[in-house]
């Protein structure tokens, strides 16, 4: 049999199985499913994906307006009628009600996946959307009182705990840039950045740490090391301004503050 007649299950693309022609789609699966892998059943392939495709692609322009564009949308749907194509058995019903759920399914995995700002788990993900339906639907009542965490709760099965948790992924879906301005006017607005109001670590405290470690060991030290220290590290005098004011020579001096430094070392890290 010529190998154009096995790879084409009807005569052009324009010809396709459509929903409104069952036994060709189911003709066309069972003969994909009994092609070994090879060029034959790839052109098979290629040409469920044309038949199928614009479904697909309705299926994504369910999900615009979310961030995503258009054409992003397309492809992820396009993968996710390749996987149904490649997954489907034809002996156990129709295609499209198997090749809808698969597609859609992608597209979520999508979004959960690849869109968030900040990484969350999958177990929070789904918390932020039943809280957030759960908000929908309590406040689709005109006058309805803001819902609290003991009122989604409620509604939703869940602890209150977890309501908080998922009320916290709420904000979590998209990272505000450091550059945007302070407040609620938002990245446009006028006014300090995130960055510029944000702590920094006060270096000071380490300083006020390793000179409480260090007291008793200098409070021990001979007079004479003890003011050739504070001159050095205190008053930033030069080794030889501290040797002319000593009456003893620069290496006298060096060698002093190298021992003296060794010593408060070994004493403030082995307190034995």
């Amino acid at each position: 049999m010529p190998t154009d007649v096995v790879a084409r299950p009807y005569p052009s693309a324009d010809q396709a199985p459509h929903p409104a022609a069952p036994d060709a789609v189911t003709a066309a699966f069972h003969r994909f499913a009994a092609l070994d892998d090879g060029p034959v059943k790839e052109r098979l392939q290629e040409e469920l994906m044309r038949a199928w495709l614009p479904m697909a692609h309705r299926l994504a322009a369910r999900f615009r307006d979310r961030g995503e564009s258009p054409e992003d949308l397309r492809q992820v749907a396009a993968l996710g009628l390749l996987k149904a194509i490649r997954r489907f058995d034809p002996d156990r019903g129709p295609f499209e009600p198997f090749a809808i759920p698969t597609i859609r399914g992608e597209i979520r995995r999508h979004f959960r996946d690849r869109t968030w700002g900040v990484r969350v788990p999958r177990r929070v993900q789904e918390l932020r959307n039943r809280v957030r339906a759960a908000y929908v639907e309590l406040t689709l009542v005109p006058g309805s009182p803001c819902p609290t965490a003991a009122d989604l709760a409620r509604h939703t099965g869940l602890s209150e705990e977890e309501v908080r948790d998922g009320m916290e992924a709420l904000e979590s879906y998209r990272a505000l840039s450091l550059d945007a301005a302070g407040g609620d006017g938002g990245a446009e607005a006028e006014g300090p950045r995130l960055a510029d109001v944000l702590g920094e670590t006060d270096h000071s405290f380490e300083l006020v740490v390793d000179r409480e470690s260090v007291k008793e060991s200098v409070r021990r030290l001979p007079s004479r090391e003890r003011a050739i220290l504070y001159l050095r590290f205190f008053e930033d005098w030069s080794q030889s301004r501290i040797a002319e004011r000593m009456g003893i020579s620069q290496m006298h001096v060096s060698r002093l503050l190298s021992q003296t430094c060794a010593r408060i070392r070994r004493e403030t890290l082995d307190p034995r």
